[in-house]
């Protein structure tokens, strides 16, 4: 694969069933345990609790992705995983997964956005952090490997109005 210039525009949109094989490929690649199985990211791809986002220079150029969790009876929506390409880190596409999975959950009428990270995912508390993400709890053994976890929650402005399904998020320019 090219690498990705340090200015190339990233475009994130929802993730279509030909995006399988690209997600599945890169949980592997990104998560040595907690994995996301390839039947769990079919069963999100077609869900209404689920969204499953997908970040690229290109239409093929994948970069990264993000699931959100949406449950009724709350207003709290859940980032329940984040990942990007080891080419791409660094270069704003987490940022603009995060930012679109903002975007997605204040149309659904969210008011916060939760997630939880590794406690030695330095890398991703420092995103989380910059982007105004506030560490909210502490999970004990949460991961499969027995890691803890830092939980973080960032208030969300409502939408104005929202946005038909499965219209994109607009083109972002990073570097």
């Amino acid at each position: 694969m090219t690498p990705m210039p340090a200015t190339a525009a990233v475009r994130v949109r929802r993730a279509e069933l030909s995006d399988l094989d690209d997600l599945v490929a890169l949980e592997e690649s990104s998560f040595a345990t907690d994995r996301l199985s390839r039947a769990q990211y079919r069963r999100h791809l077609d869900s209404e609790s689920a969204q499953v986002l997908v970040a690229s220079a290109n239409h093929r150029n994948f970069l990264g992705t993000a699931v959100v969790f949406f449950r009724k009876g709350t207003q709290v929506a859940r980032l329940y995983s984040i990942a990007t390409r080891l080419e791409a880190r660094g270069k704003g596409v987490g940022s603009a997964l995060l930012e679109a999975a903002e975007q997605l959950a204040a149309r659904r009428g969210c008011t916060a956005l939760r997630l939880e990270v590794r406690t030695d995912n330095e890398d991703a508390m420092r995103l989380y952090e910059r982007l105004g993400y506030q560490r909210i709890g502490h999970y004990d053994r949460y991961y499969g490997d027995g890691a803890d976890a830092w939980r973080y929650e960032k208030a969300l402005e409502q939408a104005s109005a929202p946005r038909p399904a499965g219209v994109e998020a607009p083109l972002r320019k990073v570097g």
